[in-house]
């Protein structure tokens, strides 16, 4: 059997991920943001308040790679930690001013990164890309299509 590149799922995701990640890059290095904070920031914008915990199993990434990228956001002036009042032990994670500021220009990059590098696709087969991506991802679970 041999091996080809072109014909193989993997590497073109990995891929076409790299494509999103490159172009992400450049439209948020002017927010002050980078890829590897931006997961963490979409799921405290959807739900400021959140634990490192749960963002590790949200974002299903290491436990040390999102202390590095919380105390990068913390230095960066993104979030801060606070005790959980009913556990003193739980640290939530909640967003700063300057990080809620950003979640509109944020977001809207990346929709411009996501339109432009689907641009060759007609819209029926973008639907299809996210379906069959979200089908992959999450397998047996629901999730609502693009509108």
């Amino acid at each position: 059997m041999e091996f080809s590149k072109d014909l193989s799922a993997g590497y073109l995701v990995n891929h076409m991920a790299r494509l999103f990640e490159k172009g992400l890059a450049a439209r948020i290095r002017p927010l002050g943001l980078t890829p590897g904070t931006f997961p963490a920031l979409l799921e405290l914008w959807e739900g400021d308040g959140l634990t490192q915990k749960d963002l590790v199993e949200r974002l299903d990434i290491e436990q040390a790679t999102m202390a590095n990228t919380l105390a990068r956001m913390e230095r960066d002036g993104l979030v801060r930690r606070e005790k959980d009042n009913n556990d003193g032990r739980v640290q939530r994670i909640r967003l700063t001013d300057r990080a809620k500021g950003l979640r509109d220009a944020a977001i809207e990059a990346a929709m411009s990164v996501n339109n432009e590098t689907m641009a060759g696709l007609s819209v029926e087969e973008q639907h299809q890309l996210v379906e069959l991506m979200q089908k992959v991802i999450y397998r047996d679970q629901t999730f609502a299509t693009l509108a």
